[in-house]
């Protein structure tokens, strides 16, 4: 038998543990709405940034949000493989591609050598010969 969970909960209450972090990303949420951008888009993007960071609290949350705001289940089943589906605009595919360099930046920061630090010790070596 497998254990389902009723409701998915958050990994740390970040309201509790940093709120000016809250205070401050809910003056960009505040920003972003007053913008051109549809509310459809930004749950999209939401969702993928969601998916990118393997929370389900948020997924469950914007997955819903989404639906409430009219998308399609297609367009949400197949957000993870954006780039192959034929059903997201070009509007749409910058967004998303955008969300994911953002969201995946920290992380290729990390994987990424310092280049610096190695051509500083070459230096080093050459010099004290």
């Amino acid at each position: 038998m497998t254990a389902t969970r009723k409701d998915s909960t958050m990994r740390i209450d970040y309201r509790r543990v940093f709120p000016q972090a809250v205070r401050a990303m809910s003056g960009l949420e505040a920003a972003v709405h007053e913008s051109s951008l549809e509310s459809e888009l930004l749950e999209l993007v939401k969702m993928r940034a969601s998916q990118l960071n393997g929370c389900a609290y948020c997924l469950d949350m914007h997955s819903k949000d989404a639906r409430a705001r009219g998308e399609q289940e297609q367009r949400l089943y197949v957000l993870s493989a954006w780039p192959e589906a034929p059903f997201y605009s070009d509007r749409e595919r910058a967004a998303l591609g955008w969300c994911e360099a953002l969201t995946l930046l920290p992380s290729a920061a990390r994987q990424t050598p310092c280049s610096t630090s190695s051509r500083d010790t070459s230096t080093k070596r050459r010099s004290s010969r």
